[in-house]
Formats: structure tokens, C-alpha cells, sequence
């Protein structure tokens, strides 16, 4: 009978030695405390993923490799912007001038038929306020995500936003630049807030609201600035585009919230994966098409 009960127990979360996961003052003695990795990782499980899934993460987690892919991004985005800020002419480095403005990196609607520009925008950013938001948002909601969800997952939603985020703009605002990570950290943000909506009640409830909330903040203060890029500067020439904000909460939306809500499943064989990846290909052609026929920029 006692075998039957402990059987029927609700099993304690495991770190990845098979060890039980248990508070302070249950642990008994000669059973391992947490080192700090393990009690990281337990934080990072109750915020990325429902509950549910915990469990099978915590078995198999460890902090190596490091969450490569957002850092190595992370750099070589400040690079850039100190290399502009530092380096190249300018009168001053705390908003767009005129290095950043010529640079081969920077999407320009008139030097469209250079196609790496459509992905290098990522590199170049409008000011302080710019790359400190981006770079904030990216290694505080990436670095968690690509430990849970491994490099390549995370640069595929981080690329597609980036990509969605320059054929957004060039459509909707065909006539202005694009400069900034935007499109990439949108990615991330729309799929972490689509995973967050829909496992509401398995994601710890109040942590729910308190994750909710300031994702609504952030994209909301963002958003001020990106409006004030495009509508409130003096020089129409230096207008930015905010459309790839759009473009990057979309594409984290459909193609984030599969691959972020699709933890230790085959992607191959959800069908909602090739939904997406088929709308994703649809729409890169019909942008395509649109730049090569339709365009209004020279």
C-alpha cells in the first residue's frame, strides 16, 4: 500500500543527475543543495515554459553551451554602433546623423536592389535610446528563451522577425529608411507574449499578469519612439520607418509562438508549423514581386 501511494505522489521536478528539485527547509540531510546554475535554471522553467514542461526541461538542463546566438548578435549590434558613433564623422552620437544615414548596412528604399540591406538594418541603430532598448529587451527575453529553446530555434524567430520587419516597411512605408534590431527583438516579444496568453493558468498566474504588463509597457514606450523617428523629425530625409515593429510582432506571433510553444515536440510533425512556413514563404514572394513591379521608391 505504501509503494502504491508514493507511486501516486505528483513527482518532484529533477535536476539533469536525477536528483529531486525541493525547498530549503524540506531538504534533508546528505542531499545536494542547488548550485547557482540549477537555481537558475528553476526560474528560468517557471518563466518560460508551462508547467507542464518543466519538469522534462529541469531533467535535461545545464548552462552549457551558453546562449550563444543572442549574445553573439548582442556584440557584433554595439559594435556597429560604436564603430558609427565613434569612429565615423559626426556631430554627435546620440541620435541619427549622417555617418549612420550612409551606411552600406542601412535599409534604403532607393538602394533596395541590394538585398543584404533587407537583413544589415539590424546592425544600425538611431541613437543611445535605440540600442539600449533593443539590447535590453533581446539579452533579458533572449538569453532565457535560447536556453530553453536552443540557438537555432531562437535565431530562426530572431531572423524571421528581422526579414518581416524590412518587407513590412517596404510596402506599407515604401518610401522611408530602416534602421535598428526592432523587427528581430519583436519577434521574441510576440512569441514570448503569445505563449504567455495562451498558457496563462500553467505559467504561474500572478506572473502572468506581472509578464503581460510590462511586455504592454515596453511596446508601448517603444512605439512612442519609433513614431517620433518617423513623424517627428525636422528632416524628412532622416524619417525612419516604424512599420518593422509590425512586421516583427507578427512574425513572433505566428512563427515565435510555434516554434517557442512547441518545447520537446517534433516541429516536422505539427501541422501548424507548415501553416506558418508556408504563409512566411507566401508572403517573401509576394514582397518580392512587389519591390521588382509595384514599388513607388526610385
Amino acid at each position: 500500500m505504501a509503494e502504491i501511494e508514493l507511486e501516486q505522489q505528483e513527482p518532484f521536478p529533477v535536476d539533469r543527475d536525477g536528483r529531486p528539485f525541493r525547498g530549503g527547509k524540506d531538504q534533508p540531510d546528505g542531499v545536494r543543495k542547488l548550485g547557482c546554475c540549477e537555481k537558475f535554471q528553476l526560474a528560468v522553467s517557471k518563466w518560460m515554459l508551462p508547467e507542464d514542461s518543466r519538469s522534462k526541461y529541469l531533467e535535461r538542463a545545464n548552462c552549457c553551451p551558453p546562449p550563444i546566438f543572442i549574445i553573439l548578435i548582442s556584440i557584433a549590434e554595439l559594435a556597429v554602433f560604436i564603430y558609427y558613433a565613434v569612429w565615423k564623422p559626426q556631430k554627435q552620437w546620440v541620435t541619427l546623423e549622417e555617418g549612420i544615414w550612409r551606411s552600406n548596412l542601412t535599409y534604403k528604399p532607393e538602394h533596395r536592389q541590394e538585398a543584404w540591406r533587407f537583413v544589415s538594418y539590424m546592425f544600425v541603430h538611431a541613437g543611445v535610446e535605440h540600442i539600449v532598448g533593443n539590447l535590453l529587451i533581446q539579452l533579458l527575453l533572449g538569453i532565457p528563451l535560447e536556453m530553453v529553446h536552443k540557438g537555432f530555434e531562437v535565431g530562426m524567430v530572431y531572423m524571421a522577425g528581422v526579414l518581416a520587419g524590412s518587407l513590412c516597411s517596404s510596402i506599407f512605408d515604401p518610401l522611408s529608411a530602416l534602421v535598428g534590431a526592432s523587427g528581430g527583438v519583436y519577434a521574441l516579444v510576440g512569441g514570448y507574449f503569445m505563449n504567455a496568453v495562451v498558457n496563462f493558468r500553467e505559467m504561474i498566474p500572478l506572473l502572468g499578469v506581472f509578464r503581460i504588463l510590462v511586455i504592454v509597457i515596453y511596446v508601448g514606450v517603444d512605439f512612442g519612439f519609433a513614431f517620433y523617428r518617423r513623424f517627428g523629425s525636422g528632416d524628412a530625409a532622416l524619417r525612419v520607418s516604424f512599420v518593422a515593429h509590425f512586421g516583427g510582432i507578427l512574425a513572433g506571433m505566428t512563427i515565435g509562438y510555434v516554434f517557442f510553444s512547441a518545447y520537446n515536440k517534433k516541429l516536422l510533425k505539427d501541422p501548424r508549423f507548415w501553416l506558418c512556413i508556408v504563409g512566411y514563404v507566401a508572403f517573401v514572394l509576394f514582397a518580392v514581386l512587389f519591390n521588382i513591379f509595384l514599388s513607388p521608391a526610385s
